[in-house]
């Protein structure tokens, strides 16, 4: 997923770069193989159950379903250049429908495993409490990409609203551990180590609710008649704009806090990924933004984002890589 939305982010950009988009699609390629290695490798593993069992691992469900979600908006962006028109459209909808069931079995079963089985105490809650209830918030900003291709009428209506509801249905459920995440921050100790990137993913789901206002937005004429649909594009312009303002107070603490985690040494950890997708979101609901408005103050701000984006992900890559050589040598030697 943190591969994916660099391709994707690129795509959207309001002002791109000579070669980006060629760069873009190269790196969905690689994302796209990396999906399908690494989820084979996982269920050959046969580890869910106990996952499912792990307070903490558990969260991390939320994981694939934007894996997919957010390679299937790569092969709409970017995947015609290689394989065509209606073959990555095929993709777009087989990817993305999957994404979305599993994403919202996800955003049930998480939260039903917490009730009745998990134990936490008081500090547990942390950023990665959000990862079971953010799928639906990509799948409504990709679902988005799809509803001009559904069959005009009642299919596209029925398609345009499921997403608003997949957004309400994520947006409110993001906002309630948001809370709970904040009330951990000031009444606990802060958070230390691995926990550190955690916070971030607070970014990356406001910044998909501001992506996803305004994708359907771009949608809902093809589907809505004229006085609602204008209706979406001032919640995309209004809403988005509002939830953008309180995403970058969340990037500034999460910033705040992982300088001063830096400061005493901050362990290299499969959290460090969560850095990426949400500077990725943020690109795009900047890019949104920008789009909408026409604002350069957008605009710079999507550019310098994804300048910080792609050097983050080359950090984190490159680190991941060392990490994994390491594991495999230490393996080996056993």
């Amino acid at each position: 997923m943190g591969t994916g939305i660099v391709a994707d982010a690129a795509a959207t950009l309001p002002r791109g770069l000579p070669g980006l988009v060629d760069a873009a699609t190269v790196v969905w390629a690689g994302a796209a193989l990396l999906l399908i290695v690494l989820a084979v490798g996982y269920l050959r593993q046969r580890t869910l159950r106990a996952h499912a069992g792990d307070p903490a691992l558990a969260q991390f469900f939320g994981a694939p379903p934007m894996a997919l979600l957010t390679v299937g908006a790569g092969a709409l962006l970017l995947g015609r250049r290689l394989v065509g028109e209606r073959a990555a459209l095929d993709v777009g909808w087989v990817v993305w429908s999957a994404g979305t069931a599993l994403g919202l079995a996800t955003a049930c079963a998480v939260p039903y495993l917490m009730i009745t089985r998990h134990r936490f105490a008081p500090q547990a809650a942390f950023g990665g409490w959000l990862m079971p209830v953010v799928p639906p918030l990509v799948s409504a900003a990709t679902g988005a990409l799809l509803v001009p291709h559904v069959p005009a009428g009642q299919p596209r209506l029925a398609m345009l609203l499921g997403c608003y509801a997949l957004l309400g249905l994520g947006l409110v459920a993001v906002l309630l551990v948001l809370a709970m995440v904040y009330s951990r921050l000031v009444h606990h100790d802060a958070p230390s180590g691995a926990v550190v990137p955690t916070v971030w993913i607070g970014v990356g789901a406001l910044d998909q609710a501001v992506t996803a206002l305004g994708t359907l937005a771009s949608a809902a004429p093809s589907a809505l008649p004229a006085p609602y649909a204008r209706g979406t594009e001032v919640a995309a312009l209004l809403g988005g704009i509002g939830i953008w303002g309180f995403a970058m107070l969340w990037l500034v603490l999460a910033t705040a806090l992982t300088v001063r985690e830096v400061r005493t040494g901050l362990p290299f950890a499969p959290t460090w990924w969560s850095f990426i997708f949400p500077l990725g979101a943020c690109v795009t609901g900047t890019g949104a933004l920008a789009s909408r408005t026409g604002s350069q103050l957008f605009v710079w701000a999507a550019v310098t984002l994804y300048v910080v984006l792609v050097a983050a992900w080359s950090a984190v890559s490159w680190k991941s890589l060392r990490h994994a050589v390491g594991h495999l040598r230490a393996g080996a030697r056993r």
